[in-house]
């Protein structure tokens, strides 16, 4: 609900007991109790959802109605606390069972509870009359970490002086009050409850939201955003992708950030894609178009989203950045050409010359509007200039920055040889994997942070960070794809990192994409989270995990990037032999796995296959450029399999197992047979593939794994397991099979070509963070392979 609709006339009053705008300070506190995790919403009858009337004291209807929807909201529980005899207050109110009711100046409550001497919960005795002891003996029953108690009656002031900390106490009239907030009538505490009731169902739910994989990717390699199929933009961060978000309106709704452009007469959009071969989004409605783009050549620690409304008729458009997660109000000005937005801890100006802005407050910060008149050569520009507060015109028309930008990706695109099997999708994913690599060479695992495994789960991850797995991954794939400077630029980062540590055996499984260690994980408490999928966090605990595989993909990186330019460079070598000696120090060890599960270490088959690879690749690259090889790890590499092969099968289950002491199934054990460790025809390894297929599989998608993890829920297939799976069935002559789970995968990308991190075959809806460098590097790898075999 809008201000002004929450203001509007009560239906069934007379004009005089509109309630009038909304205080600030009100407005503010009422947004932030609709965040709280256990709400307690209490009020007095007479003078708050009834005028004082001792002989009818007929409530209003929309108090009512708002007490109703408050109540039947998870985590949320009502009450009304009156001086009337609790038979009157039933009556009277005629609330349902729901809505706690305590009468008789809170003596008498609609459960065995009552309040005795000493304001203690007793028996049926008898006591002086204590709203407030009322009221505090609910919070206790009900555990609520905030209460807003409403009040408007005589012996309100005792109540209101016990509210304390995440506490809120509203006075109706004019009466003097020790309450830190007052609205004017019993129409004015109708309407609170109202926005109340509608902004708490927001949070708790979450607003309606944009499939996940309908979701595009903006990057320029310095930065990020997603923009919604209606132009919305849902996601940008600055002045690192890792930082905190500007707009999060996908984990937040309007609370966190609005960028909207739409045709003012309305009209939904006919469609959105990427002009060919670009990271450049065009959204076309009839008459009106959208294009959207992240500069190039932008100054360090700036970042220009360039926005293009082209067309014939008028377009409206809403402006109101949020930073640091919807955390900090903003104030906009408007300036000659644009707007400045004072707030975050950065300068930040939108660039609109022309543009007539009126700026409203909507309670808690400023919101920008305007209607703009495109016409079919004369498009209107909007800029948003991050890191600056300049706006001065550019240097450049702005057809000659996109052409800049455009020109980034598609000469990058056509250097390189793109499999034929699904070749476009395939073009399309490594447009998307370069686009997650970043200036400073970390590479994001995904865009964004807790896009839900689940809808209304806990399972929620931050995954805009460079895990050393993940990017060595990525940046492998695109070596495939014939292009190394991705690869080139991954490893200085990782030279940096170990470089900073006594041992590579020290690194961490992932770092921000500068390199640095991250922050303590956070949970951003004022954000509904993606379909009401809550928590919302900042920062990832698995940055304190022992993970044994993490020394795999990097050596093997260094192997294929070596093949590619014919020569292994000193330093590759050095950092090789580290990571084997690492391996050789620890490969013993139990570790928390690829999957970073939040329980006890176990003796995982896939992390003891990564040391395998880590000293198979490292014996094969001293003998392919004659460097000097330790001569244990010949002996080391042999006796690991030789464990993995005897410990890591399992009788019962006819599989190479997740770990040694269980029957538990894993999709990353395949790696036994992808990785060389097994020739794919051994028996066990055909067992393997089948036993995952039958476990595992659930028609288009692949489980990880189905074992109790520690934590609640569930999730989706990962589209990552999908594609081990086809490849496992290649390897295993099985094509016909593994031509029909890449058909599914295919139909999983979205209508621009992306894909997210899992997909639930039960609601066939898309999950996870959005878009996951692990899907498209996998399915470019599955082509390819479908190529060959």
């Amino acid at each position: 609900m809008t201000l002004t609709q929450a203001v509007e006339a009560v239906p069934g009053f007379p004009e005089s007991t509109v309630p009038a705008v909304m205080p600030v300070d009100v407005r503010q506190r009422v947004s932030a109790l609709a965040r709280t995790s256990r709400l307690l919403v209490a009020c007095d009858y007479d003078g708050a959802l009834a005028p004082i009337d001792p002989a009818h004291g007929r409530p209003l209807p929309e108090a009512l109605r708002a007490l109703r929807d408050l109540a039947d909201l998870p985590g949320t529980v009502c009450a009304v606390i009156s001086s009337r005899p609790l038979r009157d207050l039933a009556a009277l109110s005629r609330l349902p069972a729901e809505v706690r009711l305590v009468g008789a100046h809170g003596t008498e409550f609609d459960t065995d509870l009552t309040i005795g001497p000493g304001h203690a919960a007793t028996g049926p005795d008898t006591s002086p009359a204590d709203k407030a002891a009322a009221l505090e003996l609910l919070r206790e029953q009900v555990g609520a970490n905030a209460t807003l108690y409403i009040g408007g009656g005589d012996g309100e002031e005792p109540v209101f002086m016990r509210l304390n900390g995440a506490d809120a106490g509203v006075r109706v009239g004019e009466e003097p009050t020790v309450a830190p907030h007052r609205v004017p009538d019993t129409p004015s505490a109708a309407s609170l409850l109202s926005v109340l009731a509608t902004e708490r169902r927001s949070w708790v739910f979450g607003e309606r939201p944009t499939p996940i994989e309908r979701m595009s990717m903006l990057s320029n390699q310095n930065s990020v955003a997603l923009v919604g199929p209606d132009a919305r933009l849902l996601w940008f961060c600055h002045p690192e992708p890792d930082s905190g978000a500007l707009f999060a309106e996908v984990l937040g709704g309007r609370q966190a950030g609005v960028f909207a452009i739409a045709p003012a007469h309305g009209g939904r959009p006919l469609g959105q894609r990427y002009l060919p071969g670009t990271m450049t989004v065009r959204t076309r409605w009839s008459r009106m178009d959208v294009t959207d783009y992240l500069a190039h050549g932008t100054p360090q620690g700036r970042s220009d989203l360039v926005r293009v409304i082209g067309g014939v008729t008028p377009a409206a458009v809403e402006f109101a950045p949020r930073p640091d997660f919807g955390r900090t109000p903003v104030r906009i000005t408007r300036q000659d050409n644009g707007l400045l937005v004072e707030g975050a801890d950065f300068p930040m100006a939108l660039h609109s010359p022309g543009v007539d802005w009126e700026i409203v407050h909507d309670g808690v910060a400023d919101v920008a509007r305007a209607v703009v008149h495109p016409s079919s050569d004369r498009p209107v520009v909007l800029e948003l200039r991050c890191g600056t507060d300049s706006l001065v015109h550019g240097t450049l028309p702005e057809s000659e920055r996109q052409r800049m930008a455009d020109e980034h990706w598609s000469t990058w695109l056509d250097g390189l040889t793109l499999p034929e099997t699904a070749q476009q999708l395939a073009a399309r994913s490594a447009l998307t994997l370069r686009g997650l690599c970043t200036s400073t060479g970390g590479v994001m695992a995904a865009a964004t942070t807790s896009l839900p495994e689940e809808i209304g789960g806990v399972r929620n991850w931050d995954y805009r960070y460079c895990w050393l797995r993940d990017g060595a991954l990525t940046v492998q794939s695109l070596v495939s794809l014939g292009s190394t400077a991705e690869a080139e630029e991954f490893l200085d980062w990782v030279h940096r990192v170990v470089d900073s540590l006594p041992g590579p055996e020290l690194l961490r499984p992932l770092y921000s994409l500068r390199g640095t260690n991250l922050g303590p994980e956070e949970v951003v408490e004022s954000l509904s989270g993606y379909a009401g999928s809550r928590p919302v966090r900042i920062g990832n605990l698995a940055d304190h995990q022992v993970q044994m595989d993490v020394f795999g993909p990097v050596v093997e990186l260094i192997e294929k990037l070596s093949s590619v330019r014919g020569t292994l460079a000193d330093r590759d070598w050095d950092l090789v032999r580290s990571m084997a000696e690492a391996v050789a120090r620890r490969w013993h060890e139990p570790d928390h796995g690829i999957w970073e599960e939040r329980d006890e270490p176990r003796q995982r088959v896939y992390s003891k296959v990564m040391c395998w690879v880590t000293l198979d690749r490292a014996v094969d690259l001293a003998g392919r450029y004659g460097r000097e090889v330790d001569p244990s790890w010949p002996g080391l590499r042999d006796d690991i399999a030789a464990e993995v092969l005897e410990q890591g099968w399992n009788e019962e289950a006819q599989a190479f197992t997740t770990a040694y002491d269980g029957t538990d199934l894993d999709a990353a054990s395949l790696h036994i047979g992808l990785s060389g460790l097994i020739d794919p025809t051994d028996e066990r390894f055909q067992a393997t593939v089948t036993a995952v297929e039958a476990e595992l599989r659930n028609g288009p998608t692949v489980y990880r794994y189905h074992r109790d993890d520690g934590l609640p829920g569930g999730e989706g297939g990962f589209h990552l397991c999908t594609t081990w799976l086809i490849e496992a069935y290649l390897l295993t002559g099985r094509r016909a099979e593994a031509e029909e789970l890449f058909r599914h995968l295919v139909d999983c990308a979205g209508p621009t070509g992306l894909i997210p991190e899992e997909f639930d075959p039960v609601t066939e809806r898309a999950l996870g963070n959005h878009p996951q460098a692990y899907s498209h590097l996998g399915l470019i790898r599955c082509a390819q392979l479908l190529d060959r075999f």
